[in-house]
């Protein structure tokens, strides 16, 4: 069985982090071979039967790399003889042969959320959405497997437009984000002192600004006693605007943005968090609730969904739009040591739920499942 994973479209955290294990917990059968074109910085993990293609076409441009996919790549399918073609990046831009089956992911929201959209600057980002929008639909439309990571964009989807064969496979937690039974040592270039923790890069639908706000409304003791400290890439103007509301109220002192830090120094940071919050108002699946989870600290989130189908009762929910619920939530935990103590036990339990390993193992059950009933090569 061979199957050729285009992975072109995993340059972002999330993607690259599904990729790497899903590829690390593939099965030990001797007829399978997998063939994978991924981006240079996409680290792959070592495995007999894996191999990764390189391609001198220019795939770093979205339109350049829909070329490819449309012409060089059905091609390759043909020649390697491919029984499956993986995208799990949502867009199916090519025409396999006959026989070759097409398993596609649902993974980005963001085009099907109306709310996210408006609030999007830009013309050209708000063409580029509606484009991806009726692409991954026709992707998903035509796909012989299409996963969806929760249940919630499942419904979204389905109410749209007829999947041949769907099915629900959340993403899991590394064993290094399951920390709450460890003892990690704490991040150096963190300032001494106990501290509140969102990570999540700055992004109109992350609600960094009614975080910020929130906490400046904190009892003058209570934020003494825990900065709140922020870790996120900071390349959107909603870090501007965070940033500017962070000097306007004179927080300075108190509220650290970290930026970007590197994805190996995650679980410490989460470990020593009084809290963890996550403000989210449009997700797939949210990675970050899944770690923060994992940390066994108390959690803190957003309730629009599908943050309330991954936490279930182990978290404190808030709106992200509204400060003063954020504030009375924040203030619930940060003053009920038994409350918060509930939380952070609740949480390390709900976060076993949640695991790489059995995520990978459900996605590779499917897809041979999906072999099995395939026509040869070369019929239909």
């Amino acid at each position: 069985m061979k199957v050729v994973v285009n992975a072109f479209s995993a340059r972002l955290g999330g993607g690259q982090t599904y990729l790497r294990n899903f590829l690390a917990y593939m099965p030990k059968r001797e007829d399978l071979a997998v063939l994978v074109y991924a981006p240079e910085g996409l680290e792959l993990p070592e495995h007999v039967h894996l191999q990764r293609k390189d391609t001198f076409w220019p795939t770093t441009n979205p339109l350049l790399r829909a070329l490819w996919e449309r012409l060089v790549l059905p091609w390759l399918l043909r020649s390697e003889r491919a029984d499956v073609l993986f995208c799990p990046g949502g867009v199916v831009a090519t025409t396999a042969p006959g026989g070759c089956r097409v398993v596609t992911m649902f993974r980005n929201m963001i085009p099907f959320d109306p709310r996210t959209y408006r609030n999007i600057s830009g013309g050209l980002q708000r063409l580029r959405n509606v484009i991806l929008k009726r692409v991954m639909l026709k992707s998903m439309a035509n796909a012989d497997l299409t996963i969806f990571i929760s249940d919630y964009a499942r419904r979204v989807i389905e109410s749209m437009i007829v999947i041949k064969k769907p099915v629900t496979i959340p993403h899991g937690i590394g064993s290094a984000f399951r920390s709450f039974d460890q003892a990690l040592e704490r991040c150096s270039f963190l300032l001494e002192g106990e501290y509140l923790l969102y990570v999540s890069r700055f992004d109109v639908y992350k609600h960094h600004y009614e975080v910020v706000s929130a906490y400046a409304r904190l009892p003058d003791a209570i934020r003494h006693r825990f900065a709140l400290v922020l870790v996120g890439e900071v390349d959107l103007p909603e870090a501007e605007r965070a940033r500017n509301l962070i000097e306007r109220l004179d927080l300075g002192e108190r509220v650290r943005m970290l930026g970007s830090i590197p994805y190996s120094e995650l679980p410490a940071i989460y470990h020593h968090a009084h809290l963890v919050l996550f403000a989210s108002s449009c997700e797939n699946c949210p990675n970050i609730l899944l770690e923060a989870l994992g940390s066994g600290r108390p959690v803190l989130s957003s309730n629009v969904m599908p943050m309330p189908e991954f936490g279930g009762d182990a978290v404190a929910y808030f709106s992200p739009f509204d400060p003063d619920d954020i504030l009375k939530t924040m203030l619930k935990v940060l003053t009920d040591n038994d409350y918060a103590q509930h939380l952070a036990v609740a949480a390390a339990q709900r976060s076993t739920r949640y695991d790489w390993e059995r995520t990978a193992k459900a996605t590779w059950t499917h897809i041979f499942r999906l072999f099995e009933t395939a026509p040869p090569i070369g019929k239909s």
